[in-house]
């Protein structure tokens, strides 16, 4: 595979000579072995140029991963402290980026000072592979096949509102009030005035008034500290505040939904190191979330 791989990029049995340190007819001889082997032609070969079949190609790509992820496996048996090296370009939401991961990255790169970070905050859902993110932080119940991804942690939303508010407009004791009361919606929700709820009688779904609607969770959650409407938004913004009395959680026994957080990743069978390490770290740090506790 080395030495097929070798004459693909040279271009030419003789340009791979000096990357496989093999003599011509050496090189022709792994080439042909290999193609017996697979009982398929890899290389056209004329007098003038050297080009791949479509089987040919198709190999060239595998042979490619498969002998990445041999040298990242010989290389972190061989040295656990591997220092990995490269820019990461990672994606995340804005609040939670800010609350819960922003202290993480000063961490990361110290322990792994040849990686520089590209940090960019966004809660909007965006294309991996067009805009060139190695990995993305996403909130959510996740549907696309095209993507992996590993769970970091969990979220719950939680509706509340300020006790001013309560005391002004009362607290709705089922979703079906929900309509008559003033709403604090977050833009970005999947099915935005619709809000979904599992009581003891099953699934209820109402569709609310909202009074103001902003594209971002701290705005959300300043417009009910400031007594201006019910919310629903996560555990992970709103956690401090349930804990102080600032704002109060309506309707425990109506839940909304549950979601995961996850570092999610293009498809591909070879993950290079530098993004793995970050996975890994992030799973770590996340083990015992501070809204969880």
């Amino acid at each position: 595979m080395k030495t097929f791989t070798a004459v693909v990029e040279a271009g030419s049995f003789v340009g791979a000579m000096e990357s496989t340190d093999l003599s011509k007819p050496a090189i022709s001889r792994h080439v042909a072995e290999l193609e017996q082997h697979l009982g398929t032609r890899l290389l056209q070969r004329t007098t003038r140029r050297l080009s791949l079949t479509s089987e040919g190609q198709a190999y060239y790509q595998r042979c490619k991963e498969i002998l990445l992820a041999v040298q990242e496996a010989e290389a972190e048996v061989g040295c656990s402290s591997l220092q990995v090296q490269g820019p990461l370009r990672i994606g995340a939401p804005q609040t939670f980026g800010a609350l819960h991961l922003a202290a993480l990255w000063g961490r990361f790169a110290a322990e792994n000072p040849q990686v520089s970070l590209d940090i960019v905050l966004s809660d909007r859902v965006v294309d991996l592979v067009e805009e060139g993110y190695d990995l993305v932080i996403r909130i959510a119940r996740l549907s696309d096949s095209s993507l992996v991804s590993r769970p970091l942690a969990r979220t719950r939303m939680v509706l509340c509102a300020s006790p001013a508010y309560i005391a002004k407009h009362g607290a709705p004791t089922h979703p079906h009030e929900l309509a008559r009361h003033d709403v604090v919606s977050y833009s970005y929700w999947s099915s935005r005035d619709v809000w979904s709820f599992q009581g003891p009688a099953g699934e209820v779904t109402v569709r609310t008034r909202s009074r103001i609607h902003a594209n971002n969770g701290d705005t959300c959650r300043a417009a009910a500290l400031a007594h201006q409407g019910i919310i629903l938004q996560p555990d992970f913004l709103v956690h401090e505040d349930l804990r102080s009395g600032a704002l109060v959680e309506l309707m425990p026994d109506f839940h909304a939904a549950e979601l995961g957080i996850f570092a999610v990743y293009p498809t591909r069978k070879q993950l290079p190191l530098k993004v793995r390490r970050l996975v890994d770290f992030l799973v770590d740090a996340l083990r015992t979330p501070p809204w969880a506790q």
